[in-house]
């Protein structure tokens, strides 16, 4: 049985006051996971398949990952699927966290193998609200083991 604090989150989010919001608030849900952020696409990509800056990185724990849509780069949607194509990554959660709420765009990430789509909202309260709430989820979701 997987272990939460065992669990990575990767947060790839290019807004740094959206990230800084969303870690405190994950803290605040007594998520005690390392958390890593990045701020584009390229460097989500490099972390999860060990290439360019992370070629020589050993992260081995499970992972799961948080992903705006909305990245300089390759954006979240073809970070997502570059993850739900390979053998390697397809298995790992992935929480789309973005501001995105067009029934089109919630369908193509679900399309493309997204876990759980949420929507940010614009208000620093509900917004706070819904980070907590994610984490609580967090808190009791099993994560398939990493390789």
């Amino acid at each position: 049985m997987s272990n939460i604090q065992a669990v990575t989150i990767l947060l790839v989010e290019d807004d740094p006051g959206h990230a800084r919001l969303i870690e405190k608030n994950l803290r605040r849900s007594n998520i005690t996971n390392e958390i890593v952020v990045l701020d584009d696409g390229r460097r989500a990509i490099d972390y999860l398949f060990n290439t360019g800056e992370f070629a020589a990185a050993d992260h081995h724990s499970p992972l799961l990952v948080l992903l705006d849509l909305n990245l300089p780069g390759p954006d979240g949607y073809q970070v997502l699927q570059r993850m739900k194509e390979n053998e390697k990554t397809r298995r790992i959660p992935v929480v789309i966290l973005t501001t995105t709420d067009d029934i089109h765009e919630v369908a193509r990430c679900y399309d493309l193998g997204c876990n759980v789509y949420v929507t940010k909202p614009v208000d620093y309260v509900q917004f706070s609200e819904a980070i907590r709430r994610i984490g609580l989820f967090l808190s009791v979701v099993t994560v398939p083991d990493g390789e």
